[in-house]
């Protein structure tokens, strides 16, 4: 499979979305290696759940794939990471020398340009190619306005859409310290 079949995929399970009323005209499939690991579609309506967008979907799905061991995590082992570590990319700005390793190795095909929540998934999941159909404008002239969190999050927090304010930063730095402290953490 190439490309345009992912691609198809992709629209073949936002079309479905659409056809029962699940959600929003957006699929998505993830790859690797040449072939499909996982599948998604946007399911908002069916869940009430507003993040249950394609490609947070298929995400989830990859992970538990290629993780199967965190789900059923045996209680004597639940606070152990259990995601295999990759080193830094000799070229990235990251402080840490190695991070888990995520789903580093495939990309993801989707229907239309990812939301900025869709986005900050897929940089967090490490994803290396991302590859859509329909673009931010095409996406806004049938009623998903996507385009306005990107340049809203370009703005001054204090200029924002929605009212952002830092407060009581001595509480959230106690749980920071024990993360930095934590001799064993597993940076991902």
């Amino acid at each position: 499979m190439g490309h345009k079949e992912f691609l198809a995929e992709a629209v073949r399970l936002a079309t479905e979305s659409v056809e029962h009323g699940w959600g929003g005209p957006f699929g998505a499939v993830i790859t690797r290696d040449d072939e499909i690991l996982a599948r998604g579609q946007n399911r908002v309506l069916l869940t009430g759940d507003p993040t249950a967008h394609a490609e947070v979907e298929t995400i989830r799905k990859a992970s538990q794939l290629l993780n199967p061991q965190t789900p059923t995590i045996p209680e004597e082992h639940q606070n152990e990471g259990t995601l295999e570590f990759v080193p830094r990319p000799e070229d990235s700005p990251d402080p840490v020398p190695e991070r888990a390793r995520m789903l580093q190795g495939c990309s993801i095909y989707i229907s239309g340009a990812p939301c900025p929540m869709c986005m900050s998934a897929i940089y967090w999941s490490r994803i290396d190619n991302v590859y859509f159909s329909c673009d931010l404008d095409a996406t806004r002239n049938i009623g998903f306005d996507d385009a306005f969190q990107y340049e809203d999050f370009q703005k001054p927090m204090d200029q924002r859409r929605i009212h952002i304010e830092q407060i009581h930063p001595e509480l959230g730095a106690t749980a920071y310290e024990v993360w930095q402290t934590k001799p064993d953490r597993h940076p991902y």
